[in-house]
């Protein structure tokens, strides 16, 4: 006969370490951090902005300058690639750090007792000596030995071997075995735990660790790009080829054709590749992705991965744990049902009717559960039968059967009064304890009823069931199923878990925005429905249970889930399955878990989201994002910040391309048309300085739009290169580079010198990238009214800019540089026309693009 002992028992607390030795041994040891990616070194980042192409142009052009002997301008050209850098290397640590602070957050955390005291602590904070308490689902985080308890471990991240192990405590403290061995005591870290709870004595940590061995050999993580990151790529690879080929073109055009000198005709062919070029993309989505998943975290919603938040946007279905998530995740006993007894927990008493049902009750509860419904039974048992003969902390099991797909009890097996007799206490779904009970039909439907009518005030119900099993002799093997068993049924427990005050307007909010909410659940379907009902979740009353969804084939099941929002009954491997039929239905899925079993399923869902206050360390790594707050809100606020952020990528982005286009214009036409040169290298690399900042800042700042909530989910596809986006863009840019160019022919048909004619155009063309920052802003507003809003950084980019343009046309080291006339009224008030001229056309544009969306959505 099997002895060996249950899986999961008492442990006792310790004192372990004081807070001045953790401290001591902290500072000595360092922090428990095993080899991982490392910052980009000041070389590193240097060299990176040196190799883009449009740097590489910025050092030819000071070079052809200096070669023409015009060195005030090849020295101011070149400082701006000093310039360039100091900005590259400010927005980089700004990103390092959002990246650093996300990872610091994400790190494994451990419960640890000091000073008696149970403390759950940053992974990086556990040192030698610390005594680890450890629970089914965490990841262990360092090589310790065990002391108490008893665990099952799967070391697979070290052996390869997917058959967990198990571990038996040693007290005495000696060296660790290696990986692998059942019945050692001896844990490593970063390996998991799979059941059983138990105390651990540290015994190495960081880089002294058997995987820090290892990942030392290993040490290139790195941040995964996103879907956007890798097309904005491809775009930028796109249009280098064509600037390249239309730069030569115009050299080689201006050289041969027309008879200027190579040198010239090398610096138009600069111009025109560095206009043409958006090299602030890559910087805008590194930056927004980066920020943006920094503000979330700053939300309690912390991303582990982030190019998982450019899918937040594009959700349409949420499908969420009850427990939890819409309820406060404190259950308690609410009711107590024997026969047709009833016991209601306000009631000041235990009546002697239900000592028996609660005593059995908490035997077939570890003492020291990990489950939230246990250790309601474990608290309310002890609270209400404190002092009585009924309370049996010093009992182990000899023996245990787990919860199964066939059978939704667990049940615990103890020594009797005789050696060949043996105690059994059950718990479970009611239904299947009754099974196991061997019940009659009327007393199966009477239990029904009962157990229905308090599934519909919102309890959720266990049945609770007693036996005695006698063995025959100490050889007889266990029976390899409870069925094998006789019990005799003793009633049953109701427990309430309240929902989420904050939880009905999150609802009403995610439906508003075209989402739909799936509440998935292990509870009685009335259970499902009374939450539902109470949280707003949905109008419809129809419940899919987990064996319904084991009877239907893919494709009914696809069609069963456009049917119904509550899912009911679900075994933890189910949910899976759930999320890829909605996956092959087309929808977006974003599914929240906290056990070792809904890992698989938080890795499959396009956003997967852990619990991080009762989540397991092994759902936290699986998932994308993980709340810190366990909350369901906080979801709603995550996806709100997906879409603010989507849609500051999506207006950034058209303002790119939209500011581009009249200065390739400026850049290329006057080449062709054989006019004076417009624009030199020094004006173009001035406006990108200026561009940047408005890209990578004030957009990033953008607050969310007032209907950002009521609007259905875009498309996971869409991005913000789509033809639409980027053609409006150009219109409006194309439109201001028309206005610009005409204006040039006025003045040099008027007989204005160039340097005039340079001024006022380029004046102009400041003022208009100050339209297109606002145009951009809100397209169903003129831009005069966008200068109104809360982006606290528009008035101080604007500021900044005026101040570049005041000292470029005041200065006159400055105005020789830039190949300026002195400043005087003409040129000015000829600006302030063409920007009046731009005005119109942007509000022409917005106009017409706002009734051609009427019209197609009649």
């Amino acid at each position: 006969m099997d002895t060996r002992p249950a899986t999961q028992g008492d442990v006792r607390p310790f004192a372990g370490l004081a807070g001045a030795t953790a401290a001591r041994r902290l500072a000595e040891d360092g922090p428990n951090l095993l080899p991982g990616s490392t910052p980009k070194t000041l070389l590193a980042i240097v060299l990176g902005v040196l190799a883009e192409p449009m740097f590489v142009m910025l050092l030819v052009a000071g070079g052809i300058y200096l070669l023409l002997g015009d060195h005030a301008e090849a020295l101011f050209l070149l400082a701006f690639v000093f310039v360039v850098i100091g900005i590259t290397l400010a927005q980089e640590r700004k990103t390092q750090r959002a990246l650093e602070s996300l990872r610091d957050l994400s790190a494994p955390r451990a419960l640890v007792i000091r000073d008696g005291r149970e403390l759950r602590i940053a992974g990086r904070e556990v040192v030698r000596g610390d005594l680890l308490v450890l629970h089914e689902g965490d990841r262990i985080a360092a090589d310790a030995q065990l002391v108490q308890g008893q665990l099952t471990v799967d070391e697979s991240l070290l052996t390869g071997e997917a058959v967990p192990v198990d571990k038996l405590p040693n007290p005495e403290l000696g060296a660790l075995a290696t990986s692998g061995g059942d019945d050692g005591a001896a844990l490593f870290a970063s390996t998991v735990v799979t059941r059983g709870v138990g105390l651990a004595v540290v015994q190495a940590t960081g880089i002294a660790t058997a995987v820090g061995r290892i990942g030392q050999a290993l040490a290139t993580t790195q941040e995964t790009t996103s879907g956007l990151q890798r097309s904005s790529r491809t775009l930028i690879r796109n249009l280098t080829a064509i600037a390249l080929l239309l730069a030569v073109s115009l050299v080689l055009v201006g050289w041969l054709w027309d008879g200027r000198a190579l040198l010239e005709s090398l610096l138009s062919g600069i111009a025109l590749a560095m206009a043409i070029l958006p090299e602030e993309i890559p910087v805008i989505l590194t930056v927004f992705l980066a920020l943006g998943a920094w503000r979330i975290a700053k939300a309690r919603v912390l991303t582990r991965r982030v190019p998982a938040v450019e899918a937040l946007g594009a959700i349409t279905v949420l499908a969420v744990d009850k427990t939890g998530t819409l309820t406060q995740n404190r259950m308690q006993v609410a009711e107590l049902a024997v026969d047709d007894a009833v016991f209601v927990v306000a009631q000041p008493d235990l009546p002697e009717t239900f000592h028996t049902l609660v005593e059995f009750a908490m035997l077939a509860t570890p003492i020291d559960p990990f489950d939230p419904m246990e250790k309601a039974i474990q608290v309310f048992g002890h609270g209400r039968l404190a002092g009585t003969e009924h309370v049996h902390d010093d009992r182990q099991p000899e023996f245990q059967y787990e919860l199964s797909p066939d059978i939704l009890a667990m049940t615990r097996v103890f020594s009797g009064a005789r050696p060949d007799a043996h105690l059994l206490a059950t718990k479970g779904a009611p239904e299947a304890v009754a099974d196991l009970c061997h019940l009659s039909a009327a007393d199966r439907l009477a239990i029904q009823q009962r157990v229905e009518a308090m599934a519909a005030r919102g309890l959720r119900v266990l049945g609770v069931a007693r036996g005695l099993w006698e063995a025959g002799s100490p050889d007889t093997p266990w029976p390899k199923t409870q069925h094998d068993f006789d019990f005799r049924f003793l009633g049953l427990v109701g427990f309430f878990d309240p929902p989420r005050s904050d939880v009905p307007a999150a609802v009403a909010e995610c439906r508003a925005a075209g989402i739909r909410v799936l509440m998935l659940t292990g509870d009685h379907p009335a259970t499902a429905r009374a939450i539902a009902r109470q949280v707003g979740l949905s109008e419809r009353a129809e419940v899919i249970t987990g064996p319904e969804i084991a009877a239907l084939d893919d494709e009914a099941l696809r069609l069963r889930l456009k049917q119904v929002d509550l899912c009911a009954r679900l075994l933890p491997e189910q949910k899976l399955r759930l999320v890829r039929a909605l996956q092959q239905a087309g929808e977006v899925v974003a599914m929240t878990g906290d056990g070792v079993n809904d890992a698989p399923a938080l890795k499959a869902a396009d956003v997967g989201i852990a619990m991080g206050e009762h989540g397991t360390d092994v759902a936290r790594e699986a998932a994308a994002l993980v709340l810190l707050d366990d909350s369901f809100a906080s979801i709603v606020g995550a996806i709100r910040s997906g879409r603010r952020i989507y849609d500051n990528i999506t207006k950034a982005t058209r303002f790119v391309f939209a500011v581009h286009m009249p200065i390739v214009a400026l850049a290329l036409l006057p080449a062709l048309l054989r006019w004076p040169v417009l624009l030199l290298p020094v004006h173009i690399v001035l406006l990108e300085l200026l561009i940047d900042p408005a890209c990578s800042i004030v957009f990033e700042a953008e607050p969310a739009a007032a209907d950002i909530m009521h609007r259905p989910p875009r498309s996971l596809h869409a991005n913000p290169f789509a033809a639409g986006n980027i053609g409006f863009a150009m219109t409006q840019g194309l439109g201001i580079a028309a206005i610009l160019l005409a204006g040039s022919a006025w003045l040099q048909h008027l007989g204005w010198a160039e340097k005039d004619v340079r001024i006022s155009i380029f004046s102009a063309l400041v003022f208009a990238l100050f339209l297109l920052i606002l145009a951009n802003r809100d397209l169903t507003r003129p831009a005069l009214r966008n200068l109104s809003g809360n982006n606290s950084l528009l008035a101080p980019m604007f500021a900044g800019v005026g101040a570049v343009l005041v000292a470029v046309l005041a200065i006159p080291f400055m105005r020789g540089v830039m190949g300026f006339a002195a400043i005087g009224m003409p040129p000015l008030l000829i600006a302030g026309g063409l920007v009046v001229l731009c005005v119109l056309w942007l509000q022409t544009v917005r106009w017409t693009n706002n009734r051609r969306l009427h019209w197609a959505q009649k």
